[in-house]
């Protein structure tokens, strides 16, 4: 399963940070960060729940880059 997510972040270093703390992240088969679109597109491992999955996602990026948000 695919899913598109709107992001806010302030740098291009920082999403490319926040696109691999998501694709680290347990239940994530791919994440793609588009800075200029402010867009997230996650791909899901089969089996895994897209809302937990994204709210640890949205954990690991707050550790990376404490501004970014990511719209669930």
């Amino acid at each position: 399963m695919k899913k598109t997510y709107k992001i806010e972040v302030d740098c291009a270093n920082c999403a490319d940070k926040m696109e691999q703390a998501a694709q680290k992240t347990p239940g994530v088969k791919d994440a793609v960060v588009n800075f200029m679109a402010l867009k997230m597109n996650v791909e899901f491992e089969e089996g895994s729940d897209p809302q937990q999955v994204m709210r640890l996602v949205r954990e690991r990026c707050k550790k990376v880059d404490g501004d970014c948000e990511i719209y669930l």
